[in-house]
């Protein structure tokens, strides 16, 4: 089974987490102070940890840097913070955090990022490089879509968002999620900005933009890309 391990100091939050995780079949641990987290992390043969950067004793940057220093540095590490600053982002993935979500957050999205970074940890996760759906063909690699052999006409940027939903198939996908992939920490604008590519993406792909069957508005959770496994095609993958 699956360990997670959670370092975070509010009772309320941490209890959240454990419950959350724990229906989702993963065995769960937790601790509320950073000198903790670090010495079960680093003995404990966790597959990830889970880590708060606001801690009352050593922050979670700490905490993540002894991970890595240490015999236990495979481990994979997720951060939270209220500290929405692109330079603490970026401090905790220069440290080696697999990824950075920011309070608050849905437990849905989270739990998402966990599934993501644990395929990513275990090798499970190849590089989408094509899609296939509702007639039309979109080659990820090549940044070419077409409906009925007819050219779609596509931005790079719409290329680089499908991508993210390639990655995760008929899975709910938070903006913020899609800010990091497809925008990065360097060129980070905000979500409304993911709602404006979403329509125009919409108007090119969805025979009836305003019912869209493929790109799926989740209320208060994000989009998805409604499709199965199947219909993406991956790196390494014979045909």
């Amino acid at each position: 089974m699956t360990k997670i391990l959670v370092v975070e100091d509010d009772p309320s939050i941490r209890l959240g987490l454990v419950d959350t995780l724990t229906a989702k079949g993963y065995e769960v641990e937790a601790v509320g102070r950073g000198n903790d987290g670090a010495e079960r992390a680093i003995s404990g043969k966790f597959d990830l940890v889970v880590l708060d950067v606001m801690l009352p004793d050593i922050d979670g940057f700490e905490v993540c840097r002894r991970i890595r220093q240490s015999p236990a540095r495979g481990v994979a590490v997720i951060m939270l913070s209220a500290r929405g600053a692109e330079l603490d982002r970026v401090r905790g993935l220069e440290l080696g955090a697999d990824d950075y979500v920011t309070k608050p957050f849905s437990l849905m999205e989270l739990l998402a990022r966990v599934a993501s970074v644990l395929r990513r940890a275990k090798g499970e996760m190849p590089e989408p490089i094509g899609l296939a759906f509702g007639g039309i063909e979109i080659d990820l690699v090549g940044q070419v879509a077409s409906r009925g052999g007819k050219r779609i006409e596509l931005p790079s940027r719409a290329f680089a968002i499908l991508k993210v939903f390639a990655r995760r198939p008929g899975e709910v996908v938070s903006r913020d999620v899609l800010l990091d992939e497809a925008w990065g920490y360097d060129d980070y604008p905000n979500t409304r900005t993911v709602d404006n590519h979403l329509v125009k993406l919409r108007r090119a792909l969805e025979e009836e933009p305003d019912k869209p069957r493929w790109l799926v508005t989740v209320h208060g959770a994000g989009y998805k890309l409604d499709v199965s496994r199947d219909s993406v095609r991956w790196a390494g993958e014979r045909r």
